[in-house]
C-alpha cells in the first residue's frame, strides 16, 4: 500500500510540474505577447460609434458618412461607425432666408435626434443637423442671394459646435423666385434647370456649380468643419 502510495505520489508530482513548465512556458511565449499587446485593439476595433443625422436625404447622409471614412480613424483609430436617419422637423421655414435661420434649423434637428435617443434609450454617439438656406447681402445699390449649408453637431453631454460650406450666388432669376416670391428652393431649381428630383441628386449647389460642388459636397464641408473640435480636439484644447 505504501508502495502504491508512493507510485501515485510521484505521479501526481511529475504532473503539476508539468503543468507548471506549461504554464511557464505560454507566459513566455510570443503568442501570448501578441495577445497583450493586440487586444485593446481588437476591442476597439469592436465599438461601434452612432452618428445620428436628422434626415433621410440622400445627399446629407451620403456627405456625413464620407466624413466618418476620411476623419474617424482621426477621432477613434479602429472604431466601426454607423450612420442613422432620422426625420425631424427644423422648425424653420422650407428655404431658410438668412444664415441666422438656417444655423437654427441645423441646431433645432440635432437637438431633436437628442429628445428622441434619451425618450427611446438610444445609445448614440454624435447628433448632427444639415440645413441649406440663403444669405441675403446688399452691397451699395446692389443685393446679392446666396445659397449656403449649415452643419451642427453635438454629443449629447454640452459639446457643439457649428459649421458652414461657403457660399455660391443664385442668378437673379432664380433669387427672385425663391427670395421674393417665396417658392421653395427645390421646386425653383427644378423649374429653373428643366429637371426634376434635383434635391435628391446634385442639388441647386451642382446645377449653379456645373457639378464641380454637389448639395452633397457642400454638406460635406459644412460637416467637416462642424465635426473638426471633435476629431481635432487637441486644437481647439489649447
Amino acid at each position: 500500500m505504501a508502495r502504491n502510495a508512493k507510485r501515485n505520489f510521484g505521479r501526481n508530482s511529475v504532473g503539476m510540474c508539468g503543468a507548471a513548465n506549461f504554464h511557464s512556458r505560454v507566459l513566455d511565449s510570443p503568442l501570448l505577447a501578441w495577445l497583450h499587446r493586440f487586444t485593446p485593439l481588437m476591442l476597439r476595433v469592436m465599438e461601434t460609434i452612432v452618428v445620428a443625422v436628422g434626415s433621410t436625404r440622400k445627399p446629407k447622409l451620403g456627405a456625413v458618412q464620407e466624413v466618418l471614412f476620411q476623419v474617424g480613424p482621426k477621432l477613434a483609430p479602429g472604431a466601426q461607425f454607423e450612420v442613422i436617419g432620422r426625420e425631424v422637423p427644423s422648425g424653420v421655414g422650407h428655404t431658410p432666408a438668412s444664415h441666422e435661420e438656417t444655423m437654427a434649423g441645423a441646431r433645432a434637428r440635432a437637438e431633436a435626434l437628442v429628445r428622441i435617443a434619451r425618450d427611446a434609450g438610444e445609445r448614440w454617439n454624435y447628433f448632427a443637423g444639415l440645413e441649406g438656406g440663403l444669405e441675403v447681402i446688399h452691397g451699395g445699390s446692389r443685393r446679392h442671394v446666396f445659397l449656403e449649408n449649415w452643419a451642427y453637431v453635438c454629443d449629447g453631454s454640452g459639446r457643439a459646435s457649428f459649421g458652414q460650406s461657403g457660399m455660391v450666388p443664385l442668378p437673379e432669376a432664380l433669387a427672385h423666385e425663391v427670395a421674393d416670391r417665396g417658392v421653395e428652393l427645390s421646386v425653383a431649381i427644378d423649374v429653373f434647370a428643366g429637371r426634376h428630383g434635383i434635391r435628391d441628386a446634385e442639388g441647386a449647389w451642382g446645377v449653379l456649380t456645373a457639378n464641380t460642388i454637389t448639395r452633397q459636397d457642400a454638406f460635406r464641408i459644412a460637416f467637416i468643419n462642424a465635426f473638426a473640435p471633435f476629431f481635432n480636439s487637441g486644437v481647439y484644447l489649447l
